[in-house]
Order: structure tokens, then C-alpha cells, then sequence
């Protein structure tokens, strides 16, 4: 099966990796030339343009950094829809506003092809190993034409509704996380703000119900032990600012989630949109031990 891969950042690197040692035929494309070296010496094929990816593969799946990165893929001068397209099949994984996808969607259905959007729930560390959980919208019959693909990449495929639910459902888990280290920064600052120190504020959350599956593994970056980032402020930010979209347009409050948006806003102005997420916890510590006047 001829497969397409466009977009090989943190993400996308190690699912493109993984299609390739389970011996899919890979034709990859990425904005930046340098990051296809990789592919290419496991057998890709490397093209100039999306145009090339779609001529060349029966499916096509996207892990791009934004919608207008998702947009000028799909419908740019040289993009995915450009050419003959029709019988071909389309997944869209990035992690895009619903309303973005739906159209995407639309253009992809106006010429005679499949797609699906199945953002994926988990970083790196389980894009490398294969056990990310995939969110898909779309019809069962584009699904399971897509399954073979999706279960190199996943552990778990849950067909959570039509086209662009797959992208809500992924808004849907990312905004408590948001809110966790959110709240996290809160707690510790006032911990640390009463004489507690924050390693013990951590070892104490860890062992309570204070704690979440991810927050363990990620006391070192918090401690400022470890420099990993799996994902980083600006994602983060563009994340939040597309729940808070969303979540208005359905009229829901969104106090928490402004906040938490608020809070990567100031990070980011301070130079901190490459470091991981839980650099907003210090961030948020250091802002409350020394307000701005």
C-alpha cells in the first residue's frame, strides 16, 4: 500500500518512522527540507510539493502544525487537492478546529475523496512506541479502509462520531490537561509561597489524588532537572485559543480555560514558547514570588 506522510515535526517524525519499519511503501513531504534525511535513509520517498504525495499514494495523512498550515497543504498552489484525486483517502491528523476540518473535508468530498480527521491522544514518547489512541470522525467504511494504517501508529481507535468530532473529542481531553498545569503552577506557588519546598510539594502530589497519569513522569522538567520537551507552550497555546474558540461558539464558559490562556500568552512573551508545558508551573511560581508592578 502506497502511503503519504506530510509533516514530520516531534510528532510526525516518529509515526512516519513507524510506517516505514512496518514496511509501508512512504512518500513523505515536510516544509522544511532537513527533516526528511531521516525517511529518506529508511526507504521513503522524498517529493518537492503535497501535489507529489497525493499523485503518488492511496492514502494520505497529515500531522501539521496549525490550520493555516493544514489549509495551504490541502488547497495551496501546489497542494494535496491540486491534481486527480478521486478514490483517494485523506487523514487528517493534526490537531485543527473542528470548523476547519469540516471544510477540509468538504473540498476533499467536492473531488471524489475519502477523509477522516483522527487526531491522536499522546507525545512523543508513545508516538515512538506506537500506543498513541487515535479519535476519529468519519464514516465506519473510510475507517475501516484507514485501520490497517492507524494500528502501527495506535492502541486504540475509538470511532467517536461524523467528520470534525474526531477534532473536538481532541479539544475535548486536552483542555483539563491544560487546566492541570494551570493549576498546578497555582498550588505550588502558594506551597512554596508558605516555606514548603517545591520537591516535596511534588513527591506529596504524586502520592495523592492530586496527581494524573502524566504529572509523575514529568516532575524532573518541573524541577528544572530535565530539558524534554514533548510539547511545548506554543502548541499548548494554540490549543487552548481553539478550545476557548470553540467552547464560545457553543455558548459553554470558559472561565478556566481563559485563564490558562492568559497564563501561555504571558509565557510565551517571556521567551518560553519552545519549552515544555510544564514550564508554566516555574513560570506561574516565579510570576506570583515576584509580580510585575
Amino acid at each position: 500500500m502506497n502511503i503519504g506522510f506530510l509533516g514530520l515535526g516531534k510528532m510526525g517524525m516518529p509515526m512516519a518512522m513507524r510506517l516505514l519499519d512496518a514496511n509501508f511503501k512512504l512518500t513523505v513531504w515536510n516544509r522544511s527540507p532537513e527533516k526528511t534525511t531521516a525517511p529518506k535513509k529508511a526507504g521513503a520517498i522524498v517529493v518537492s510539493s503535497p501535489s507529489q504525495v497525493a499523485t503518488r499514494s492511496e492514502i494520505i495523512i497529515s500531522m501539521l502544525n496549525d490550520d493555516t498550515a493544514a489549509i495551504e497543504v490541502f488547497k495551496g498552489n501546489e497542494g494535496l487537492l491540486k491534481n486527480e484525486v478521486k478514490g483517494k483517502l485523506f487523514i487528517e491528523m493534526s490537531t485543527l478546529r473542528p470548523s476547519t476540518v469540516k471544510k477540509l473535508a468538504k473540498s476533499c468530498a467536492d473531488k471524489g475523496a475519502a477523509f477522516i480527521d483522527s487526531p491522536v491522544s499522546g507525545t512523543v514518547g508513545p508516538a515512538k512506541e506506537g500506543r498513541l489512541m487515535a479519535l476519529v470522525g468519519g464514516n465506519e467504511t473510510n475507517l475501516e479502509r484507514a485501520r490497517p494504517v492507524l494500528e502501527v501508529l495506535t492502541r486504540r481507535i475509538v470511532h467517536v462520531g461524523e467528520v470534525g468530532q474526531g477534532s473536538l473529542m481532541k479539544l475535548v481531553i486536552n483542555l483539563p490537561l491544560a487546566v492541570y498545569w494551570y493549576s498546578l503552577g497555582e498550588a505550588a506557588a502558594m506551597g512554596h509561597a508558605g516555606g514548603l519546598k517545591l520537591n516535596v510539594i511534588l513527591d506529596v502530589m504524586k502520592d495523592s489524588g492530586a496527581s494524573m497519569a502524566a504529572f509523575p513522569k514529568k516532575i524532573p522538567e518541573i524541577l528544572g532537572e530535565s530539558d524534554l520537551v514533548t510539547f511545548d507552550i506554543d502548541t499548548l497555546y494554540k490549543d487552548v485559543e481553539f478550545i476557548l474558540e470553540t467552547g464560545m461558539d457553543s455558548r459553554v464558559p470558559m472561565t478556566a480555560t481563559q485563564a490558562v490562556l492568559s497564563a501561555c500568552e504571558a509565557a510565551k512573551k517571556e521567551g518560553l514558547g519552545s519549552a515544555d508545558a510544564t514550564e508554566l508551573v516555574r513560570f506561574l511560581m516565579k510570576n506570583y514570588e515576584n509580580p510585575k508592578k
